[in-house]
């Protein structure tokens, strides 16, 4: 199986970036399933249901979300009816949607997307470990599902790499997600679990993680807000990360970091015939 992350999208210029590029990757890679992060895709906070729809009809099979989950109210409406959409499974218990979905390729492969926030400079949610060891638990990599995918939408990567050791040989893949920079980390661990601590983000990166500078810098400089953060509309970088599947063990067999458009150095797998 082949499968494609993409990091944070960070308002219109990278969703239009996905819509634009996403079909033909889709075709280069030879790739099954596809997962963004979409907790920044409407202007730069949370995601509304055309966002979502939008990003499926250019070839998304699954959207995960983080801390902004709630900031379109819109959301918690729409995430009720659509099981592609992912919110963090530690939210607590009664928050509407799902943690955890178990979606299908179109050949049939069973892919289990897990999205979990850290706590560590964070918002003091349930214990994200045992929340996704249940989760993996009940339904167990090679039986039920053919690949596991875990978001973890974290601050420390001191925390994002305990979460990857904590599930190796049990997920296919873990990724970072939140700080919207690419870490170079990609990696197999020891039990077979693909691994980088942040996917970066889809969004201008001339920028403040693909916020407009003025304001940012302006906050730090003063400590005073002086107006909202926008995007960046600049060219957009898709920043993700490609990882190959074992058939039968669902564990990784190859990870390689994936960087398309826009300012940063660019990067794609290379796909033998």
């Amino acid at each position: 199986m082949k499968l494609l992350f993409l990091g944070d999208i960070v308002g219109r210029a990278a969703r239009d970036a996905i819509v634009a590029d996403l079909p033909g990757l889709r075709e280069r890679l030879g790739l099954d399933f596809v997962i963004v992060n979409g907790e920044n895709a409407a202007g730069g906070f949370g995601i509304t249901a055309q966002i979502c729809n939008d990003l499926f009809d250019a070839g998304v099979d699954a959207v995960t979300l983080g801390n902004h989950a709630w900031d379109q109210r819109e959301a918690l409406v729409h995430i009720e009816r659509e099981p592609r959409l992912i919110r963090p499974i530690n939210f607590p218990k009664g928050t509407p949607g799902r943690g955890a979905s178990l979606l299908e390729t179109a050949s049939g492969e069973r892919v289990l997307v897990i999205n979990a926030m850290g706590r560590v400079f964070m918002d003091p949610l349930d214990d994200p470990f045992s929340a996704i060891e249940r989760e993996i638990d009940s339904c167990p990599l090679g039986e039920v599902a053919d690949a596991i995918v875990v978001d973890f939408h974290g601050e420390a990567t001191s925390e994002k790499m305990a979460m990857g050791h904590f599930c190796d040989g049990r997920a296919s893949f873990v990724v970072g997600t939140h700080s919207h920079v690419p870490t170079a980390d990609a990696q197999i661990l020891p039990g077979g679990t693909a691994y980088q601590t942040d996917a970066g983000m889809c969004g201008d990166y001339d920028s403040v993680i693909g916020m407009e500078k003025e304001e940012p810098i302006s906050r730090f400089l003063s400590k005073i807000p002086r107006g909202r953060f926008t995007p960046a509309l600049g060219p957009a970088t898709l920043c993700g990360v490609y990882v190959e599947i074992e058939p039968g063990t669902g564990l990784a067999l190859r990870i390689e970091p994936v960087r398309v458009g826009g300012r940063l150095k660019q990067t794609l797998p290379t796909i033998s015939e």
